[in-house]
């Protein structure tokens, strides 16, 4: 029989009311808050982090390859690219990459009801992998690439058809400036659908089309490109993919990872590993602290029982193993209740949504969780761990104390 565990059970069990009842609730709540705060700060941090992504991969892909101008903005029409059966395989080749597909873009006007805006038209082809891009449609349907000259179909946001009025299947004019010449050409265009991503720098900026009409509209033959963009089996590798495929292409060939394009959105999204990261030292400073509090209080309240087994002839190893299982049990109920807590409201969340954002500032309508579940068992055992070895501390104090004077103490 462990002499220790039964010892620690009954105290733990008392329900005499005293001061040390209190302070242990408040202990195993401040334990189970800052569980359940770990939990839900790692569970809404994967999921913009996931969710935010994935909507700017779903429209530009992983990596872009292209034709190298160092002083040409990112985000621009692209000069045209030969179809080059040796560039293709390099990039197929490479370890990591899931699919390859063309695109190219043009600077346009689009006129509705005699209202204009700057757009630039992303132009894809028939083979293009539009399962990426359908679960942002609002309205209407994908394009068709039924013409043999170019599909008159485009795709515009909700943010651009509130703007200029412009309802489903409507024909809109869409002028196009040559950059060589300053000629001007246009054409009527008919909306497909309307579709919304909720991030503005896509919603404001683009619309889809077909790629022979940005060939038809910029003199190009039917081998030529804009470049293209390379969706990978693991987002997690863009970096070594990006700096692969750069030494592996010629020099008049350029590889650039989304994250280049669109700095400023991953770099919102690292912030979030910043603030995940102060969240969990806080939590586990007030953890630590109200669990080492709590054990000297324990020790303190129970002076005379500890003199009492020191002169029963308990060595300090025993008494000190009775308090380190009565305060793990206090850790284990903080831990146990946290982690219900925090997964209940994950999964409350993930179903019902109740939790509602501004899309405009944070790229989503609801708040999204993605639950790791090795992360979550890591929060519970690192705490466990964490928390275990620092109660060590407090029971340090019952070596200096004595019998004779604990058994007397009031």
């Amino acid at each position: 029989m462990n002499l220790a565990l039964l010892i620690a059970k009954r105290i733990a069990f008392n329900r005499q009311k005293s001061f040390s009842g209190f302070i242990i609730r408040l202990s195993i709540a401040a334990t189970s808050v800052s569980v359940m705060a770990m939990i839900l700060t790692l569970a809404f941090v994967n999921g913009f982090q996931q969710t935010v992504s994935e909507k700017v991969f779903s429209f530009w892909g992983h990596v872009r390859v292209q034709k190298y101008e160092a002083s040409k903005s990112i985000v621009a029409e692209e000069s045209p690219i030969q179809k080059n059966d040796t560039i293709e395989s390099i990039i197929r080749k490479q370890p990591g990459v899931k699919q390859v597909q063309l695109f190219a873009t043009k600077s346009a006007v689009i006129e509705k009801n005699k209202e204009i805006e700057g757009v630039l038209l992303k132009g894809i082809e028939k083979e293009y992998d539009s399962t990426r891009l359908k679960p942002y449609l609002l309205q209407g349907r994908w394009l068709h690439f039924d013409d043999s000259l170019y599909s008159r179909e485009i795709l515009v946001s909700r943010q651009l058809a509130s703007q200029l009025r412009i309802k489903l299947n409507d024909t809109v004019t869409v002028y196009f400036i040559s950059v060589l010449d300053g000629t001007r050409t246009y054409r009527k265009l008919s909306v497909a659908g309307i579709y919304k991503t909720g991030i503005e720098e896509y919603d404001k900026l683009f619309i889809l089309g077909d790629l022979r009409l940005i060939r038809r509209v910029n003199g190009w033959d039917a081998s030529q490109s804009g470049g293209y963009e390379i969706f990978l089996t693991d987002y997690h590798d863009i970096d070594s993919v990006t700096t692969q495929l750069a030494d592996k292409l010629p020099a008049e060939w350029s590889s650039r990872s989304i994250r280049e394009v669109y700095p400023n959105i991953f770099d919102w999204l690292n912030i979030q590993d910043v603030n995940r990261n102060v969240i969990f030292i806080v939590m586990a400073v007030v953890a630590i602290i109200n669990l080492i509090t709590c054990l000297l209080i324990l020790i303190l309240e129970r002076t005379r029982m500890v003199g009492i087994l020191k002169a029963l002839g308990a060595g300090n190893s025993l008494i000190k193993k009775i308090f380190l299982y009565h305060a793990s049990l206090i850790t284990m109920a903080g831990i146990g209740i946290g982690f219900m807590g925090g997964v209940g409201i994950c999964l409350l969340q993930k179903y019902t949504g109740f939790i509602h954002l501004d899309e405009t500032a944070y790229y989503v309508s609801t708040a999204p969780v993605q639950i790791i579940w090795w992360q979550v068992i890591a929060v519970c055992l690192s705490t466990a761990i964490v928390c275990y070895l620092s109660l060590i501390i407090p029971t340090l104090l019952i070596k200096k104390i004595n019998p004779v004077k604990a058994i007397q103490f009031r």
